[in-house]
C-alpha cells in the first residue's frame, strides 16, 4: 500500500481507538450508576463507534491536509508540526476524557458547554472534590495524554518512500479525505451525524457511555448561540394555538388570601438540591428532615411544585425571575439577556423595599452578581462579606449554619417601618456533602441535607421570639432535584419535585395547597398576595387566581424535557429523539405542550 495513504489511515485509527478504550474507562468508573455486564460494554463501544469514526476524522483532517501538501511541496520541519500538533491534541483530548469520567457521577450528563459556565470560577468549580482528587485526576491526565501521543508517536514513525507517482498517491489521498468526510458527516443521507447516533438503550447511562465526550462537547458549543433556530417544531400560529391552550396569566383574579398583610417583610431561601426525596411527607426518607416536616404543619405548604431546571444557576432565573429554563442555556451566563428579566427583587423596590441577597459562596459564580445586580438587588453580599476565618468553612464558602446567623442578624438589624425583601441561597447541601453535623450515618447525602434542615430550624425558631416575626413571611423553595435516591434519572419525575413552604406570622392559617405548579410561578402568586402588578412575569402563573385553571409544570434537563399535568407525565430526550417516559399512558397533547413552551419561550429569549 501507498505509505503515505498508510500514515493517515494509522493516524485515523489510532484516534479511534483513544475513543473505544475509554468507553469501558468511562463504564468502570462510573460503575456505582449502573452495574453493566460484558454484553452492555460491547454494545456500548459499537453503538458509539460512528461518533468515535466522526471524531477521529475531524482529528485526522490536518495531518491528511499536511501529507497531501508534501507530495508536491517541500514542508520545512514537516514531522516537527505534525508533532506539536500530536502533542496538543493528545493533551486536550486527555483532559475531556478524564473531565468526562469524573463530572458525570455529579451531573449524570455528558462533558458539554455547561463546563464552560464555571471555568471562569476554578476556586468554586474544584470545590466539590479534595486535593488528594485533583492529584489524582492530573496524574490521569498527564498519563493518558503521555499513552495517546506515544500511539500518535508510534504512526508518525511509518518511513515514507522517497520515490512516488505524485499524481496517484494524490489522488488516493483526495479518495481518503472523502471517505474521512463520509464518516465525519455521518454518511450521504439527509442526516448528519449527531450524538442522537450513539443512542440505543432505554437505560440512559449506557447511551451516555456510548457518546464520544469530545464530540458532544463541540456539538454544545454550536447551539449555545442563534437562539431564534432552536426548538422549532410548529408554525407560529400552530405554536400560538398550542400556547394558547395553556392559560398563562399575567393578572391575578380575586386570588385566595394566604396573608393577614400585603406588606409583609419577605425572606425568600432558596435551599440548595433540597430535593423532596429527602422530606416525608414529600414521600422522601424519613426523619431526614424532621425540622422541615415540622414546619409543613405550621405554614402553606406546597406539596406538588416542580423544578424547572436541574442547576442552581437556572433554578434561581426560574424562582426569582419567573423565567422558563432552556434544556442546554444558561440564562444568568449571558448578561445581555439576563439584565433584561423581571425579577423580585424590581418588582419590591418599586413598591419601597429595600431589597439584598445573601450567599455564603462566590457571588460571582455563574455570573450570578451581575444577573442580581441588574435584576433590582441594591445589595448581593457573598463569601467576602464574612471574616477570612469562615470563608472555607465548607468546601464552596462559608457553611450554613454561619451563613444562616448572619441572616438572622440581617433581619434583625432592618429598621422597623422599612419594609424589606431579602434572597438568601444556602450551599452545604451539595456535594462533597461534608458538613458539621453525624445525625445520619452511611449517608452523606441525606446527611448533608439534614444538616441544612437542622440550620433552617434553628433560624426559625429564634426568629419566632423577635418581633421581626409577626410581620414576617419566609418563603423556602428548592433551586433543583437531585439524583436520589441512587439511580432516579430525569425520566423519574421525582427528580425535579421539590418542596415550596411559606411561613412566618404574615400567614393568614397553616394549609396544604395540592395544586401543580412550578417554580416560575412563585412570582406572580407571591405579588398576586400582595397585590402587587406581575404583568411583565409572562410565564409566571399566580397559583392561588381563580384563572389558575390549567395546573402543569414544565422542567427541562440537559438537552430534554418533562411535561407534567394531571392527565401524567412525558418525558424527551433530544439527543435520541427519543421518550423517555409517557406515562400512565402515552399522550401527544403533553408532548406538543412541551414542544410549545420551549418555542413560544426561546422565541422571547431571542427577541432580548
Amino acid at each position: 500500500m501507498n505509505s503515505r495513504l498508510l500514515y493517515i489511515i494509522r493516524i485515523f485509527f489510532s484516534y479511534t481507538l483513544v475513543f473505544v478504550f475509554m468507553k469501558p474507562v468511562f463504564m468502570l468508573y462510573n460503575h456505582n450508576e449502573f452495574a453493566a455486564n460484558v454484553k452492555d460494554y460491547f454494545e456500548v463501544i459499537a453503538h458509539g463507534l460512528p461518533l468515535d469514526l466522526s471524531t477521529a476524522g475531524y482529528l485526522t483532517a490536518f495531518p491528511l491536509l499536511v501529507i497531501l501538501f508534501s507530495t508536491w511541496l517541500k514542508i520545512p520541519h514537516q514531522n516537527y508540526i505534525l508533532h506539536i500538533y500530536y502533542g496538543i491534541t493528545a493533551f486536550l483530548l486527555s483532559i475531556i476524557l478524564c473531565v468526562d469520567c469524573a463530572l458525570y457521577s455529579f451531573w449524570q450528563f455528558k462533558l458539554d458547554a455547561t463546563v464552560f459556565n464555571y471555568i471562569n470560577s476554578p476556586k468554586d468549580m474544584l470545590a466539590s472534590v479534595s486535593v488528594g482528587f485533583l492529584v489524582l485526576a492530573f496524574s490521569c491526565i498527564l498519563i493518558l495524554a503521555a499513552a495517546i501521543f506515544l500511539l500518535l508517536h508510534t504512526a508518525n514513525k511509518l518511513k515514507m518512500k522517497a520515490r512516488f507517482n505524485q499524481w496517484l498517491t494524490s489522488g488516493l489521498i483526495i479518495l481518503l479525505g472523502g471517505i474521512i468526510f463520509l464518516f465525519i458527516r455521518g454518511g450521504v443521507g439527509k442526516s448528519t451525524m449527531n450524538t442522537g447516533v450513539a443512542y440505543y438503550s432505554g437505560t440512559q447511562f449506557l447511551n451516555h457511555a456510548a457518546v464520544n465526550p469530545a464530540f458532544n462537547l463541540l456539538a454544545s458549543l454550536t447551539k449555545t448561540t442563534h437562539f431564534d433556530k432552536q426548538y422549532r417544531f410548529y408554525s407560529t400560529n400552530q405554536c400560538a394555538l398550542l400556547f394558547k391552550s395553556l392559560h398563562y396569566h399575567t393578572q391575578s383574579v380575586e386570588p385566595e388570601a394566604l396573608l393577614n398583610t400585603n406588606r409583609p417583610n419577605v425572606i425568600v431561601i432558596i435551599l440548595e438540591g433540597f430535593a423532596a426525596t429527602f422530606i416525608e411527607p414529600l414521600g422522601g426518607v424519613k426523619d431526614a428532615t424532621p425540622e422541615f416536616n415540622r414546619l409543613a404543619h405550621e405554614g402553606v405548604f406546597f406539596k406538588q411544585c416542580n423544578a424547572n431546571s436541574f442547576r442552581t444557576d437556572r433554578g434561581m432565573v426560574c424562582a426569582l425571575s419567573g423565567y422558563p429554563s432552556f434544556p442546554q442555556i444558561s440564562v444568568m451566563k449571558i448578561p445581555e439577556k439576563s439584565r433584561t428579566m423581571p425579577s423580585l427583587a424590581t418588582s419590591f423596590a418599586q413598591a419601597g423595599y429595600h431589597t439584598n441577597f445573601l450567599y455564603g459562596g462566590d457571588i460571582n459564580f455563574t455570573n450570578m452578581k451581575s444577573y442580581l445586580l441588574s435584576t433590582g438587588y441594591q445589595s448581593a453580599l457573598g463569601d467576602t462579606h464574612f471574616p477570612v476565618s469562615v470563608r472555607r468553612t465548607h468546601a464552596w464558602g462559608v457553611t450554613d449554619v454561619i451563613a444562616f446567623d448572619t441572616l438572622y442578624n440581617q433581619v434583625l438589624a432592618h429598621p422597623l417601618g422599612k419594609p424589606w425583601f431579602t434572597t438568601f441561597l444556602t450551599l452545604a447541601s451539595h456535594e462533597p456533602w461534608i458538613v458539621p453535623y453525624h445525625r445520619i450515618e452511611n449517608d452523606i447525602r441525606a446527611n448533608a441535607m439534614a444538616y441544612t434542615d437542622h440550620c433552617l430550624g434553628q433560624f426559625v425558631e429564634k426568629l419566632k421570639k423577635t418581633p421581626a416575626w409577626k410581620n414576617l413571611l419566609i418563603i423556602c423553595i428548592a433551586d433543583h432535584g437531585i439524583g436520589y435516591p441512587k439511580g432516579l434519572t430525569e425520566a423519574d419525575k421525582r427528580r425535579y419535585h421539590i418542596p415550596m413552604l411559606w411561613l412566618g406570622g404574615a400567614i393568614k392559617c397553616p394549609r396544604i395547597i395540592n395544586k401543580l405548579c412550578n417554580q416560575t410561578d412563585l412570582p406572580a402568586t407571591l405579588l398576586g398576595q400582595l397585590n402587587l402588578n406581575h404583568q411583565k412575569y409572562s410565564f409566571s402563573r399566580d397559583i392561588m387566581s381563580k384563572n389558575y385553571t390549567y395546573p402543569f409544570s414544565m422542567h427541562t434537563f440537559d438537552n430534554g424535557f418533562a411535561f407534567v399535568d394531571s392527565t401524567g407525565y412525558t418525558v424527551q430526550d433530544f439527543n435520541s429523539g427519543r421518550i423517555l417516559t409517557d406515562l400512565p399512558h402515552p399522550s401527544q397533547r403533553r408532548l406538543k405542550l412541551g414542544h410549545a413552551i420551549l418555542q413560544t419561550t426561546i422565541n422571547d429569549f431571542a427577541k432580548r
